[in-house]
């Protein structure tokens, strides 16, 4: 006889790789929030950075490379100092059936590190999905670059990948908006996402999916967008919906996807049609034939308001909303079925060193630290 009184994240094990300055602080908001069901790990060159990281795993990377100050926003010493400690990397995600990354592209250690990180967790047949940023215009042209170069070796390591150009905080703010608010907006798009995975497979709900729903969605897919919305009052379903599917802070929309998940999160008198009309709002926009995963969870605390998490792949990108630096990575195909993938592993090119007398180093500025490692 079957014993199903079994702890839910045994049997769908979720991770969240911080890399470098920027990811360790989404890593840490995520935390702060108080994201249940997931498990937290940062990576990162600087050790003075890792002090101040809330993960219960931290993993110090080319420890003997860097002496534990820094990439000093060369992208190739991130790379290396990955490489370097592979082990340990592997180590820490061991058993993970879902990876996120998460980093902010253009300085040093998140964006030659994460791809690394992408090529071990899937040579381990781990579900691995990216979550970036993409730096602001004033930061400069070689840091939009190494950003670019990036993006585009992570691109071809990970099943998933979402960006999130930094310059698009500015269209929700006002001039009220702390600096530490507009990065918050970033940091839960992922947080969100993670929480709208976690919840749909773990949290008993009055529609759940598993992980091999998820895993038809995400699995070698790709660009992707993962949108949020919010709503409250006669119309908060649909108000929330539209935020979601065509959020600001991304340059992706769901048109034409192939695939999409879709997540409802309301109160006790969350109402069945109000659902369902949202829910068509996204068949209306996605492919005909989209295959998409429907789940809604009840929150007593939340009283007259929604909560809608949608994440899409499998649409059609408009060439300006691609990387186009030129291909830094040579790739073999994933071949298998899902829980049988075979990857070769990639082989990304050196990027470009700094040059000392033209790179503007941010992290030198005077600033707090929480700020001074977002990278």
């Amino acid at each position: 006889m079957l014993d199903f009184e079994v702890d839910m994240q045994e049997l769908t094990n979720i991770k969240v790789v911080g890399c470098g300055g920027g990811g360790g602080n989404a890593v840490n908001r995520m935390i702060t929030e108080g994201l249940k069901n997931v498990e937290f790990i940062v990576v990162n060159t600087d050790k003075q950075a890792l002090m101040l990281s809330h993960a219960n795993i931290k993993i110090q990377i080319g420890e003997k490379l860097t002496k534990g100050l820094g990439a000093g926003a060369n992208p190739e010493i991130g790379k290396k100092a990955a490489e370097e400690s592979r082990e340990e990397i592997a180590e820490s995600i061991k058993g993970a059936n879902m990876v996120f990354i998460t980093a902010g592209m253009g300085g040093g250690t998140g964006t030659g590190a994460a791809p690394i990180v992408a090529q071990i967790a899937k040579s381990m047949n781990i579900l691995t999905v990216g979550v970036v940023t993409k730096p602001f215009p004033f930061e400069g042209k070689r840091r939009m670059t190494h950003a670019e170069m990036g993006i585009e070796n992570l691109m071809q390591a990970v099943d998933t990948l979402v960006i999130i150009p930094n310059h698009r905080l500015l269209l929700m703010a006002d001039k009220k908006t702390t600096l530490l608010d507009s990065f918050r907006l970033a940091d839960d798009v992922l947080r969100q996402g993670v929480q709208a995975i976690s919840d749909l497979i773990t949290i008993p709900g009055v529609v759940n999916a598993d992980f091999a729903d998820i895993e038809t969605v995400m699995l070698n897919k790709g660009l992707a967008h993962m949108g949020v919305g919010y709503g409250t009052g006669d119309n908060k379903a649909q108000d929330a919906v539209r935020q979601a599917i065509s959020s600001p802070l991304l340059e992706t929309s769901i048109d034409g996807a192939t695939g999409v998940i879709i997540n409802f999160t309301g109160g006790v008198d969350l109402g069945a049609i109000e659902v369902f009309e949202a829910a068509d709002i996204v068949r209306e926009s996605a492919d005909p034939d989209a295959n998409i995963i429907f789940g809604a969870v009840i929150d007593e605390t939340l009283n007259d308001e929604i909560r809608i998490t949608v994440i899409a792949t499998g649409f059609e990108e408009d060439e300006n909303k691609v990387p186009q630096a030129k291909p830094v990575v040579e790739t073999k195909r994933f071949s298998g079925k899902a829980n049988n993938v075979v990857a070769e592993e990639p082989v990304i090119q050196e990027m470009p060193k700094a040059d000392p007398l033209l790179e503007f180093d941010t992290e030198s500025v005077n600033i707090p630290s929480f700020l001074r490692t977002r990278k």
